[in-house]
């Protein structure tokens, strides 16, 4: 490494935070990136460690200590040009991904890891300020047409990938913009949609061709799920027009909790309460919006969804807001000997939780109770976990105040009604069955059609998404051609 003692020298510097009194005065992003001086230091603490766990850690197999180096040695150009080898959209998963890198960073097993994350954003950044994100246009043209059923991170990286490999690429979206969830389900103070539209305009350079309000499948989804499609495009005609279908939406089937009181006014799932927001972030004029102004919020669940509940309750003024969790509070420290280098559980506090929130755990919600069909309170226990099982403690009820309820206790499979109209097979939880291994890796049992990302996986985190696109694309070139030069 460019500075062999640059660990024992150097403390993690973190990147910084707008206060919170004001940040939640607007929806922007709040996080300042580190400058060049010291990212160069955040490099440089990077070990020579051998056995470099952090590529493993990462879904994608980022070339990370690479590119610690060579932020250290300044070299930025060499730094991006490593960094996009492995990852097409470095400034999503340098903005949201929870970095399980540095929960595998060698130095983190006795001091603060690796700060890779904020490595790889300042890499990002200074990359699209530099003019150095160019599209990548095939040298040449295979004839075969490809189309991509959804536009979040799976389907994006997907489309990419095959397009740089002379494929033509038409991406599909019910909504009406490109994204999926990372447009609709991830507020814009954690990452702002420009984002997004920059990657689309490289994409369109590059030959993909994006067609939004369009629903791939036989009906619309539930309407809890975000949806504008003018258009409806049955899965037989999809593989009649064209050579091979990947089908890569999100997991959109949210978790129900099915109490007394749940049809009252103002329970609502989070994802029928966080789009309404970018919507009207966008300029959109909405007939009606939930809103959490002067309300008192209740998150139900303890997950980055339920955060962003918290965030967002905050910017429009709620009254209070407590958000409460089924499991037991993990540890403030993780034992590091005992999980490294493994995603550990332990007590995550995010931003949206320090602009003010009320936390709790080992909570189970028992009814919501309210008047003339609207919700005022909710009626929850203490539960404890004795030999695996969960149990009420005894005398343990209690009430909340509650004019506002968000649900987001995660998702449970992608939309039915997209695979059954595909008459695709699933799996035990719902997901698409397809292998991610061998000759067939990602095919589905339907001809012409794979499946990648939370379609094929469930729920999960971008840079799963981000990896399964990429490998996916590579099985399908493979398909096509008969091999592909797409990295897997």
């Amino acid at each position: 490494m460019g500075k062999a003692t640059g660990f024992l020298e150097f403390e993690r510097l973190s990147e910084t935070y707008e206060p919170p009194q004001a940040r939640v005065k607007h929806y922007k992003e709040f996080v300042f990136a580190l400058s060049d001086a010291d990212a160069k230091k955040q490099g440089a603490r990077c070990m020579d460690c051998g056995i470099p766990f952090c590529n493993n850690g990462c879904p994608v197999n980022n070339i990370i200590p690479d590119f610690n180096d060579l932020v250290y040695s300044q070299d930025w150009r060499g730094a991006i040009e490593v960094l996009h080898s492995t990852n097409n959209f470095p400034e999503f998963t340098g903005r949201i991904c929870p970095a399980p890198c540095e929960s595998a960073c060698t130095l983190g097993i006795n001091d603060d890891a690796v700060g890779i994350k904020s490595i790889e954003h300042a890499i990002i950044d200074k990359a699209w300020g530099e003019g150095w994100v160019e599209p990548q246009l095939p040298t040449h043209k295979t004839g075969k047409k490809i189309a991509v059923v959804g536009s979040g991170p799976a389907g994006l990286a997907a489309a990419q990938q095959l397009a740089r490999a002379g494929h033509d690429v038409t991406v599909f979206e019910k909504n009406d913009r490109i994204g999926g969830l990372l447009r609709y389900g991830i507020p814009d103070f954690k990452l702002e949609k420009w984002l997004i539209d920059r990657r689309m305009r490289q994409m369109e350079a590059e030959g993909v061709v994006f067609r939004t309000s369009v629903f791939i499948g036989a009906e619309a989804p539930a309407a809890h799920i975000a949806n504008d499609a003018k258009e409806t495009i049955s899965p037989q005609q999809l593989r009649e027009d064209f050579d091979a279908v990947i089908i890569a939406g999100g997991a959109e089937a949210p978790r129900d909790l099915p109490v007394p009181g749940r049809d009252l006014q103002g329970v609502h799932y989070a994802m029928e309460f966080l789009p309404l927001q970018n919507r009207v972030n966008a300029g959109d004029k909405l007939d009606a919006q939930i809103k959490a102004s002067s309300k008192h919020v209740v998150v139900i669940g303890g997950g980055d969804t339920g955060s962003d509940c918290v965030g967002t309750s905050n910017r429009h003024g709620a009254a209070s807001v407590q958000q409460f969790e089924l499991m037991p509070q993990p540890p403030e420290e993780e034992n590091k000997p005992m999980v490294w280098p493994y995603w550990p559980i332990k007590l995550r506090t995010s931003s949206s939780h320090e602009e003010g929130c009320e936390r709790d755990w080992a909570v189970a919600t028992k009814r919501f109770e309210g008047s003339n069909g609207k919700v005022e309170k909710l009626i929850a226990a203490r539960v404890e976990w004795k030999d695996g099982k969960m149990q009420e403690v005894p005398d343990s009820e209690f009430e909340l105040k509650a004019d506002l309820v968000l649900l987001a206790m995660g998702f449970v499979a992608p939309v039915a009604g997209v695979l059954d109209a595909f008459q695709v097979e699933k799996d035990l939880r719902g997901n698409a069955r397809a292998s991610t291994e061998g000759e067939r890796a990602y095919y589905t049992n339907v001809e012409k059609v794979f499946a990648a990302g939370d379609m094929r996986r469930g729920q999960s985190l971008v840079v799963w998404a981000i990896r399964e696109g990429r490998q996916c694309a590579r099985a399908v070139d493979a398909y096509l051609m008969g091999a592909s030069e797409l990295p897997r």
